[in-house]
């Protein structure tokens, strides 16, 4: 593995999305089992969700937010993984 890819491994974030399908205790549940949130950790996470349209919910290396992304979106859940130096 190259040092330039080696030197971008855990810069990503999971981003999850406001929509007007999944409920508040839905999301909530979803980041507690998903992302390991503790349930206060979640409610903050989905509050942001609710009034700001967007909130990030994990950043490590591409392979796990790629897990998660998968797992969210099974859950119903909208999601996008973006790479930490493009996030603006």
């Amino acid at each position: 593995m190259s040092k330039k890819k080696y030197n971008k491994r855990g810069k990503y974030t999971v981003f999850v999305f406001n929509d007007n399908v999944n409920t508040i205790d839905h999301v909530i549940k979803q980041l507690r089992d998903v992302c390991g949130h503790n349930h206060y950790q979640a409610i903050q996470c989905t509050t942001i969700i609710h009034s700001n349209g967007k909130c990030d919910v994990f950043t490590g290396p591409y392979n796990i937010c790629y897990e998660i992304s998968d797992d969210l979106v099974q859950a119903g859940l909208t999601v996008v993984i973006v790479s930490k130096k493009n996030k603006k």
